[in-house]
């Protein structure tokens, strides 16, 4: 299973968004993303060591979750609930109701604690990562660890969720990313407002309350709950900044944790966009010299895919593609959507080969496909509200509010970091322009006081690119990096070297040497 870095993910204007939230047009991606289980992880020696957390090897008391069992008479995965306060500050004011499951460990001998999971986003759910624990993570963790993950306020099985629209392809497949007039122009601005003032007003109950910093606290209420004094953390991704956040906020609670694929903590929202859009255009780049010099490659291109890429996306701006019957046809605002979506995972890229040959050849089904997958739509045709829980916690973190002027202002910045993506004639985003002010915007970032916090930086990501993690590691008090060579984003299980270091350090609590690189 595949989560994503949900940055950018609301196009709203026909534009994504990005991780780091893109403060100007083209697309980005979504802020969110689990590691790639294209390669299977494996079993990790023990090397000893107790690193412990809680006494004895007994589980906790777990009734306030009123667990149950997912399967009849198999005690080892469960799910269960937790009410946390949807505001804090006012515990009487109503209550959120946390999905939340527990893998158990699968060697109680050797069980440390609880390792709490999330895959990123924000707006993903979380509790399959524990649900399929043995899947995501090597037997190593699985037999030391109880893996609990959960769906954070506003998202998922978790009530009350974040809901906005129905129909997402009238706000990100309809307009024209480079408009030619002020009316193509004005109708993105009209969109963009109108999917977040329905944002705000029908979740207004809720909006100021589900940001990162609460999500960090409900962290602390799970801790307790599961009555644990320090408690273990492993966050993919956005999950990365949650961990973070959590760490600055409750430092004498961490007993260790890893974020993987991290954003620059310190980073402003429009420097954040240029970062994370500069790491999408670089993997493209790298995709489409890799097509040129790859005969077999299905868009080769007589070894010129960057033109012939150039000249497609010139051509499908001038002319949408037709798609699919009863769907929208492929814009470039879809085309490079897809791109995007592509850009994750280099296991993705022969996918999008065949799809620009075929876009090529007038059929955008292929890219229609990879559009829908960045945008999770369903196989009835229906999405999760992923997206929009992803833009409301996203602006509701910062405090930024950029006017449609200023936002305009930016763009030009974008097309310099990344022409492709973010093509001359594109727009602001506007992406938080139109949501009220946040009450709690995201505290600042220091994990002063949680020990040693172990970064994960994948020299290939496109969301959030190896510099953002290195800047996470750095402006975390006790901050090491670990650097990944890969091209896909987060890094963990993508050799055994990734792999391994991360186990020790969550099993054994030991802290690889300072510029330690998995090649």
């Amino acid at each position: 299973m595949r989560s994503r870095l949900l940055l950018p993910v609301v196009v709203v204007a026909g534009l994504i968004s990005a991780s780091a939230c893109s403060d100007s047009g083209g697309v980005v991606a979504m802020r969110s993303n689990t590691p790639d289980t294209s390669t299977p992880a494996s079993d990790t020696p023990t090397t000893g060591g107790d690193g412990t957390a809680t006494s004895g090897s007994d589980a906790p008391d777990s009734s306030p979750f009123g667990w149950s069992d997912v399967t009849s008479g198999d005690d080892s995965v469960q799910t269960g609930h937790i009410k946390v306060p949807i505001d804090y500050k006012n515990p009487d004011g109503g209550n959120f109701d946390l999905y939340v499951a527990r893998h158990k460990a699968t060697n109680p001998a050797d069980r440390i604690g609880t390792l709490l999971v999330d895959p990123g986003g924000p707006g993903f759910p979380g509790t399959d990562f524990a649900l399929y624990a043995d899947q995501q993570y090597s037997a190593y963790l699985v037999d030391h660890f109880d893996i609990v993950a959960w769906d954070p306020r506003g998202t998922g099985a978790s009530t009350p969720f974040i809901d906005c629209v129905e129909d997402y392809d009238k706000y990100f497949a309809s307009t024209d990313i480079t408009p030619d007039n002020d009316a193509e122009k004005q109708q993105i601005i009209d969109l963009a407002k109108e999917f977040e003032t329905d944002c705000a007003n029908k979740n207004a109950d809720i909006i100021q309350h589900v940001g990162t910093n609460d999500t960090a606290r409900d962290m602390d209420s799970i801790r307790k709950a599961l009555g644990e004094d320090k408690i273990s953390y492993f966050g993919f991704s956005y999950g990365s900044e949650l961990g973070a956040t959590w760490a600055t906020l409750f430092p004498d609670t961490v007993r260790a944790a890893v974020l993987d694929g991290a954003s620059d903590p310190h980073a402003d929202f429009l420097t954040a966009g240029l970062q994370q859009q500069k790491g999408f255009e670089d993997s493209l780049d790298t995709f489409l010299a890799s097509c040129s010099t790859t005969a077999s490659c299905a868009f080769h291109s007589n070894g010129d895919a960057e033109g012939a890429f150039d000249e497609l996306m010139q051509a499908i701006d001038d002319k949408p593609v037709p798609s699919e019957a009863g769907r929208p046809d492929v814009t470039r605002g879809v085309a490079l959507s897809a791109v995007v979506e592509a850009m994750y995972s280099q296991s993705s890229w022969p996918t999008l080969a065949q799809a620009l040959v075929d876009a090529k050849n007038g059929n955008g089904a292929g890219l229609l496909a990879l559009y829908d997958e960045y945008f999770q739509r369903q196989p009835d045709g229906s999405y999760d509200n992923s997206l929009e829980a992803f833009q409301v916690i996203t602006c509701m973190d910062v405090t930024e509010r950029p006017t449609v002027a200023e936002d305009d202002a930016t763009a030009p910045q974008f097309t310099a970091v990344a022409p492709r993506l973010s093509p001359k004639g594109t727009t602001g985003s506007y992406f938080c322009s139109f949501f009220p002010k946040s009450d709690d915007p995201e505290v600042d970032i220091t994990g002063k006081g949680a020990g040693p916090i172990l970064v994960v930086g994948t020299t290939g990501d496109p969301a959030t690119p190896l510099a953002s993690s290195q800047a996470m590691a750095n402006d975390l008090e006790d901050g090491v990096l670990l650097t990944v060579v890969a091209d896909q984003h987060t890094g963990y299980g993508v050799n055994q070297c990734s792999q391994d270091t991360v186990d020790h350090y969550l099993v054994d609590l030991t802290v690889p040497a300072v510029g330690t690189r998995c090649g």
